[in-house]
């Protein structure tokens, strides 16, 4: 029975969809009643993955999410949430090539062989798609804000990109800089960056070329004893939510393969007391030991590959007629999309912690008590607030 279209153990997601058809949603489960809510959070967070802007594709999709239950009066009931976002701006015209010749570095070799060519959604790359991942952000919306409700807050970062390092492993992340990420359009923590960034990107676009780059995502406040051993790692976990992103294709937990090149002497955080408790202090093990959080920031960074879609030709099986041809993939692209995927990483690993809060009964199964719900009110704004390039911010009033 398939099933990989479902994540987490008691914070269940459930995504569906497809690039070009009628919409993307996403079924949460596991969410206790009482958690304040409404359309304007998950748009909030989706706006940070939006296409149409300068450096992304330049499909326009408003994605403005519709919740269509879960929510009375402004609050969880504590049974699924249902979140759909509708495909406005979808072009199939140039995916026609497409259907008889799989792109090099896609996932269409792997669905026709797995689906039939017949059963194939060529469109946009169909379930494949980056679209897809609409649905992770909203869910991990509300990942975050019950999170919060226990003080625990996930952001992430753009840490590379073209070869650019812009966050070294080695160096103390601090809350402000990841805040001040959300507000840079190509989730830069430092604003004198941003300008090599940009110029990294133009340069490839001309070039009819792309980037790849490393995403960090850094959880402050997380508390020790979350993750399982030995199957249900947090970390395990955590690769295995990063992994599943399109593009994916390096995790690493704290210092991570610079590890592999050290030695002993120099691969171990000693453990001091911190504010009276025993902590480890460095950044070798990313905030977990045994796969089990220890009370300090978790840190992760996963790579990404750039994406395969440029305007070169390439070989390729036309599949219709059995023999070798060329493509040139057309269509609407991300020159770096590892920009976009910073909020994919960062509602990915919000997903993860979810779950083991509530698995480790930090957060309350059924009802939030008024002192998570408060909490929640007091603090949501001041940790997530809305980008400041964001243009609509006022139209924003919501619904749920």
């Amino acid at each position: 029975m398939p099933a990989g279209s479902s994540f987490g153990t008691l914070f269940r997601v459930t995504s569906f969809g497809e690039s070009h058809g009628r919409a993307i949603g996403v079924v949460v489960d596991g969410v206790p009643a009482g958690l304040p809510l409404n359309e304007c959070d998950l748009y909030k967070e989706l706006l940070l993955r939006r296409p149409g802007h300068r450096w992304a594709t330049q499909r326009r999709e408003p994605d403005r999410p519709e919740i269509l239950s879960g929510l009375f009066e402004g609050r969880t009931t504590g049974h699924p949430i249902a979140v759909v976002v509708w495909n406005r701006d979808v072009d199939s015209r140039p995916y026609e090539e497409v259907r008889c010749k799989p792109r090099p570095g896609h996932a269409d070799l792997a669905y026709i062989l797995k689906y039939g060519w017949e059963n194939w959604d060529y469109r946009g790359g169909g379930r494949a798609s980056g679209r897809e991942t609409v649905a992770r952000v909203a869910a991990g919306a509300i990942a975050k804000k019950l999170l919060l409700s226990i003080g625990v807050r996930v952001y992430a970062r753009l840490a590379e990109i073209g070869g650019l390092v812009l966050a070294e492993p080695t160096e103390e992340p601090r809350v402000e800089e990841l805040v001040e990420a959300r507000h840079s359009p190509l989730r830069v923590h430092d604003r004198a960056l941003e300008e090599r960034v940009a110029s990294l990107i133009e340069a490839a676009r001309r070039e009819g070329d792309s980037l790849g780059g490393v995403v960090e995502v850094v959880a402050f406040g997380v508390p020790p004893g979350l993750g399982d051993p030995v199957f249900d790692k947090l970390k395990a976990d955590l690769a295995k939510a990063l992994m599943s992103i399109p593009a994916a294709v390096g995790f690493e937990v704290g210092l991570g393969f610079r590890l592999a090149r050290m030695r002993g002497s120099e691969a171990r955080d000693p453990i001091r007391l911190v504010d009276g408790e025993p902590r480890p202090v460095g950044p070798a093990h990313g905030g977990m030991l045994g796969g089990v959080s220890v009370g300090t920031p978790i840190r992760v960074r996963v790579a990404f590959k750039p994406t395969s879609s440029i305007p070169r030709p390439i070989t390729t099986v036309n599949v219709c007629e059995g023999r070798e041809d060329t493509i040139v993939v057309r269509g609407r692209h991300d020159p770096a999309l590892v920009v976009r995927a910073v909020a994919v990483a960062e509602a990915m690993a919000a997903i993860v912690l979810a779950d083991h809060a509530l698995r480790a009964g930090l957060i309350p199964a059924n009802r939030l008590g008024e002192e998570h719900v408060e909490r929640v009110i007091r603090e949501w704004d001041t940790a997530y607030p809305w980008p400041r390039w964001a243009d609509d911010v006022l139209s924003c009033q919501p619904r749920g």
